[in-house]
């Protein structure tokens, strides 16, 4: 009595909540810097550019976010 289909936290899907499929920075927004993984030289990040597009000003190596 008073069991069978409840309202329990089975194995569902999750809540929601995470990173999502993408990964990356959590918080990459529109302003931070891009960073040089060989020499380590920051820019500006530019908006509608990803880092990884961007090459170092110094040694040429495609960059990433920080």
């Amino acid at each position: 009595m008073g069991r069978g289909f409840g309202r329990g936290g089975g194995a569902g899907r999750g809540s929601g909540r995470g990173p999502g499929r993408m990964g990356g920075p959590r918080a990459a927004g529109p302003g931070g810097n891009c960073v040089c993984p060989g020499c380590g030289h920051k820019v500006p990040h530019q908006v509608g550019q990803p880092c990884y597009q961007m090459t170092c000003p110094r040694c040429g190596t495609r960059m990433t976010r920080e």
